[in-house]
């Protein structure tokens, strides 16, 4: 026994003693590296952050099932239901700026949110009913609360 824990300690001594990194706190994670390492992981993070860019920037495709349609398909479905093919109206956003200002809610007026858009089909109570893509991923019809709407557009 006493054999076993003199050799354990001699080993961790040993790897201790020859280990690469002394055991001083660091400001920066990439100090450790070697210079040429440093730079290929800056440059993977450039590379990433192109990626990343041109991502945000371009319309998501749906995998599994989509025929070709964006993942955030609200705006997609509106165009196809209203017979505008403009690919920039696949981001909700941008439907704010189509067409003309409605100035309020109403039956056959777009309602655009910063993150969803739909059509307003009829009212019940002190709420709209909304059709809309990509609502619980499906198409549908419902009344809705249109707070925090940012625009009312006739598309026409």
């Amino acid at each position: 026994m006493k054999k076993k824990l003199v050799a354990s300690l001699f080993v961790f001594a040993t790897v201790i003693a020859f280990a690469p990194h002394s055991a001083q706190a660091r400001g920066h994670r990439h100090q450790g590296f070697h210079h040429s390492a440093r730079h290929a992981v800056q440059g993977h993070h450039a590379i990433s952050r192109a990626r990343g860019h041109a991502r945000r920037h371009a319309p998501r495709v749906a995998r599994a099932g989509g025929a070709g349609r964006p993942a955030a398909w609200c705006g997609w479905w509106l165009g196809q239901h209203l017979g505008i093919g403009d690919r920039k109206l696949w981001l909700a956003r941008n439907w704010a700026s189509i067409g003309s200002n409605a100035g309020s809610p109403g039956v056959g007026v777009v309602v655009v949110w910063p993150h969803h858009v739909g059509i307003i089909t009829g009212r019940v109570g002190s709420k709209w009913i909304v059709k809309s893509g990509n609502d619980g991923r499906a198409v549908r019809e419902r009344p809705r609360s249109i707070s925090g709407a940012i625009a009312f557009r006739h598309a026409a």
